[in-house]
């Protein structure tokens, strides 16, 4: 199945948006960090296929989608969530299907519990719901040691200098550092990422989405209403960043609740082990609920 690229205006953005499918049900995936539209290049197929139209948008900030707002304030998940209500608005779609990793899932966690749209179903990869996640924060010190990174974060302009100096190679080892079956990120690969972060504006908007979270909050305090969507989880066990033990707990704030842990994965489960997490998609979408 091709994967065409397309521009989608919405919420005053120009979205670059990789395409494959057709029709009116839209399955929106969202990426995470330091990632881009390319890392769902294994599920665009395979969604179409299963008969939805399926998107992957760069994110705010992200890659070519423009422009990439200065200011903090812009990266606040509550302005996040409207540009995903605009996307999918934009579609036409009857039904969606939202699906997210990483940031993207904290995103996607959000948006569903703040029932910003109606969803058919969700899908969270390798981040845990940001109720959880507050708490393991507030009593865990082995996962706030693995949080570092989102401290360091906070620093004006070193963690931008730092992320794309020597041609990015803090991005590639992000990659290829953490992933634990290295072979689907080869140099070009490595070199995609590398290069959409070098993008004027580009890493300050991508580390900007940290900021907004630790400063300002906005809807990532809560309340937490309980989700009602079918929720499927994708959890890679070997996530450097992200303990297993962030799962714990997620039942009680999702209503119907689906976990599938994959031993020997990294944090980059979907683009590390399509061909496992492919058909644990494709199943848990097409069961009836």
């Amino acid at each position: 199945m091709t994967i065409t690229t397309r521009r989608i205006q919405a919420n005053g953005f120009d979205f670059a948006v990789d395409e494959a499918g057709e029709g009116d049900r839209l399955a929106l995936c969202l990426h995470g960090f330091p990632e881009s539209r390319f890392s769902w290049r294994y599920q665009l197929p395979l969604l179409a296929a299963m008969g939805y139209r399926a998107w992957a948008p760069d994110l705010r900030g992200y890659g070519e989608t423009e422009p990439k707002p200065r200011a903090v304030s812009a990266y606040l998940i509550d302005r996040l969530m409207e540009d995903v209500a605009a996307l999918i608005d934009a579609s036409g779609a009857r039904t969606v299907t939202l699906i997210g990793h990483d940031w993207g899932a904290g995103l996607a966690w959000t948006f569903a519990a703040n029932r910003m749209r109606p969803l058919e179903r969700l899908v969270i990869m390798n981040v845990p719901h940001p109720a959880v996640m507050a708490e393991h924060l507030r009593r865990s010190r082995a996962q706030l040691k693995k949080s570092w990174y989102m401290f360091f974060f906070q620093l004006p302009g070193i963690p931008e200098r730092t992320m794309t100096a020597n041609d990015g190679r803090a991005i590639r080892n992000a990659f290829h550092g953490m992933a634990i079956d290295k072979s689907n990120f080869t140099p070009e690969v490595l070199d995609r990422y590398a290069a959409d972060a070098r993008r004027p504006g580009a890493i300050r908007g991508m580390i900007n989405w940290y900021r907004a979270a630790f400063r300002l909050g906005g809807k990532l305090r809560g309340p937490w209403p309980k989700i009602e969507t079918p929720t499927l989880i994708v959890w890679g066990e070997e996530d450097a960043a992200l303990g297993v033990e962030l799962l714990d707990g997620t039942d009680a704030h999702v209503r119907d609740l689906t976990i599938e842990r994959l031993p020997g994965v990294s944090h980059w489960v979907q683009q590390e082990a399509p061909q496992r997490v492919n058909p644990i998609l494709e199943a848990w979408l097409s069961a009836p609920r």
